[in-house]
């Protein structure tokens, strides 16, 4: 049937064409943005997953940047016995020189003026701090800090703040010592103003001295002959102790290292799990545009002709 008051195919092409012009503004969108989905419409499922991924990126990016806080932090902290160890090794090399029999008191008077230069030394690095960090516990037995090696938070590593003044043996080089018998004969170490002892063989075993019976050898921390001996034991075993301080920094630098490395290939990861589900592959997408505009192209062409048709019926009423 032929009518006047309706156009049934310019109507369809219409609105044809107006569906080929939203599909081409939106390929138009993707391909100008980089992105498949450029409103929550475009996918709403894979825009959530989308979002969380992206801030499990950021967390997990924010996370490497506090390892490597952590690094300049352990990286101080051996620096700091890396000196310690070369102080330490000076006032070994003063203690065995103090011990020569041929040097007058006034020669180890003269030892003993760098050794508490050193001792001074000794206890100004057991206050260094790091961005106002303390890198060294007050505590014999040293703290620890746990860092967050993941970005949720689930794992941790453990970071050391070892002891250097407080623990005993370096305490004892530079604070002073008594020396004690046990009942079976074994030496004890005691530091200044402390009353538990260590001994050579057990060097981080406290035993109460309230028993035992002060020896003659003393020290107040000052070099001289007649404790050159006792202190030459000291030294070694504080020389000890910062050897396995320094190993412990060093085991603690190595899994951050690790963990550092993990987190970075995480954060690659993501970020490409997250472009497969957001960004638009624009290759599959310019064949799309060149679709849709091939589309609107021929939409345009097909309403001209179904507008045009009715003009039949004009020459039908002019008989």
């Amino acid at each position: 049937m032929i009518s006047i008051n309706v156009n049934p195919a310019a109507s369809g092409a219409g609105l044809n064409l107006g569906k080929s012009n939203d599909a081409l503004q939106k390929s138009l969108s993707r391909l100008s943005s980089g992105r498949r989905i450029v409103n929550s419409s475009d996918d709403a499922g894979g825009l959530a997953v989308s979002m969380k991924m992206a801030a499990a990126q950021k967390r997990t990016e924010a996370t490497a940047i506090n390892l490597r806080n952590i690094q300049s932090y352990l990286d101080t902290q051996d620096g700091a016995f890396k000196i310690a160890d070369k102080v330490l090794s000076r006032m070994s090399e003063l203690t065995t020189l103090a011990r020569d029999v041929t040097k007058n008191s006034g020669d180890v008077e003269n030892y003993d003026k760098e050794f508490q230069n050193l001792q001074l030394q000794l206890t100004s690095l057991g206050t260094e701090k790091f961005n106002g960090v303390p890198l060294f516990s007050t505590n014999y037995t040293g703290s620890a800090f746990s860092v967050p090696t993941s970005e949720d938070g689930s794992q941790s590593t453990s970071v050391t703040k070892a002891s250097m003044d407080s623990d005993p043996w370096v305490s004892m080089m530079v604070k002073g010592f008594n020396t004690a018998t046990t009942s079976s004969g074994t030496t004890l170490y005691i530091p200044a103003g402390s009353t538990v002892g260590y001994a050579l063989n057990d060097p981080l075993t406290q035993v109460a001295t309230a028993s035992l019976t002060a020896t003659s050898v003393s020290s107040s921390g000052t070099l001289t002959y007649g404790n050159s001996d006792e202190f030459v034991d000291v030294v070694q075993m504080a020389l000890q102790q910062m050897a396995d301080m320094r190993a412990q920094n060093g085991a603690e630098m190595s899994r951050v290292n690790f963990a550092q490395d993990l987190l970075n290939i995480n954060a690659i990861n993501l970020e490409a799990a997250n472009s497969r589900i957001i960004d638009v592959d624009v290759a599959a997408e310019s064949s799309q545009l060149a679709r849709f505009q091939i589309l609107q192209q021929a939409g345009t062409a097909m309403l001209a002709q179904a507008n045009t048709s009715q003009q039949s019926l004009v020459r039908l009423l002019q008989g």
